[in-house]
């Protein structure tokens, strides 16, 4: 297991800076998921990990080891980093053992060692006995688990991932992130995963770093993230919810007393009494007797629930998932079971 430190990173291209001044740890055997829209800087971070880029500003260390800095900077090939990107990068010419096989090939591994660790990474993805295969005979999901087989045969320490399942549809996604859990567990790699989307870092991560703007907003494990996101960038791009204006009656330790579109009620947070933005996420919400007054916008059913959107009196719009389907139209009452108050700077 490799601990990997990136300090102070900065890269630009042309005017556009990439990545601004990160630093972020990735303990060793950690999975952490790299966050953020199109155009954040988690794809830069990650190349300038695996060596594909050199930082502008800052260096990057595995374990005590520099590894590149301004001025020097170790090749790709010589840090012991296994990369999975989207495209799978695989050779359509050779079968699938061949594919798998190509690092230990280029190491001049004996050939009896290399048909079994072939053979033993493909049991980990679930293509045993796929060695013959033709890489067009296979669908985009076993492309994928042969791309990860590649990447696991050559006894990676760190393995990058690069927006792994971004060409692949629901059901293999899903059956995908069961596979990544499973190879995290059995190797113990330090794990770098880029990815847009908030579910596959929630899943998959026990840590995730959110970005903007090349900036690192907040990294914490995932509840902590969904939960207590640490600024209202983080809450809105984290899940699904609304931010609310209200102000801080009073705290007490982490809790406090808040007070939005006319209503009372306790917020996680806080801090000293003044206005405040707060966020509502639709699990703590529901239809009640009295609480929060809002009007139904509309509804869409989810299947096992209705998302139901709805205008407080402030004219703020707020989302909850209800069994039954108000009208639209309708006035009801909100009960709020859970909130956060969003810091501020």
């Amino acid at each position: 297991m490799t601990t990997i430190r990136a300090e102070r990173l900065s890269r630009s291209y042309g005017e556009i800076v990439a990545v601004d001044g990160v630093t972020l740890d990735f303990p060793a055997g950690s999975f952490t998921a790299l966050l953020g829209p199109s155009g954040c800087g988690k794809t830069t971070l990650l190349r300038l990990i695996a060596g594909f880029e050199a930082p502008a500003e800052g260096q990057i260390l595995f374990d005590d080891r520099l590894i590149a800095d301004p001025l020097r900077q170790i090749p790709p090939e010589s840090r012991g980093v296994g990369i999975v990107f989207q495209s799978y990068a695989l050779w359509p010419h050779m079968d699938v053992a061949e594919n798998v096989a190509y690092p230990l090939k280029t190491r001049r591994t004996a050939k009896v060692e290399i048909e079994r660790k072939v053979a033993d990474v493909l049991e980990i993805v679930g293509l045993a006995g796929f060695q013959a295969r033709r890489i067009d005979e296979l669908s985009g999901g076993q492309r994928q688990r042969v791309a990860l087989a590649r990447c696991l045969v050559a006894d990676a320490k760190v393995i990058l991932f690069d927006e792994p399942l971004a060409n692949l549809d629901m059901h293999l996604r899903a059956a995908m992130v069961d596979v990544f859990r499973d190879i995290h567990r059995r190797t113990g790699a330090t794990i770098v995963y880029v990815t847009h989307d908030q579910a596959e870092a929630l899943a998959l991560a026990d840590r995730v770093a959110v970005l903007s703007r090349g900036r690192l907003l907040q990294v914490a494990p995932p509840r902590d993230v969904y939960r207590a996101p640490a600024d209202a960038t983080v809450a809105g791009f984290v899940g699904r919810g609304a931010i609310i204006s209200g102000s801080v009656v009073a705290a007490t330790g982490d809790m406090s007393t808040v007070e939005a579109a006319g209503h009372r009620f306790f917020a996680r947070g806080g801090g000293k009494p003044g206005p405040a933005r707060i966020l509502l996420r639709p699990e703590a919400l529901r239809l009640a007797a009295d609480g929060f007054a809002a009007r139904v916008l509309d509804s869409v059913y989810r299947g096992p629930v209705h998302e139901v959107r709805l205008a407080l009196a402030t004219g703020e719009e707020v989302v909850l998932d209800s069994i039954d389907a108000p009208a639209a139209g309708a006035v009801v009452h909100i009960a709020c079971s859970d909130a956060w108050v969003i810091p501020t700077d």
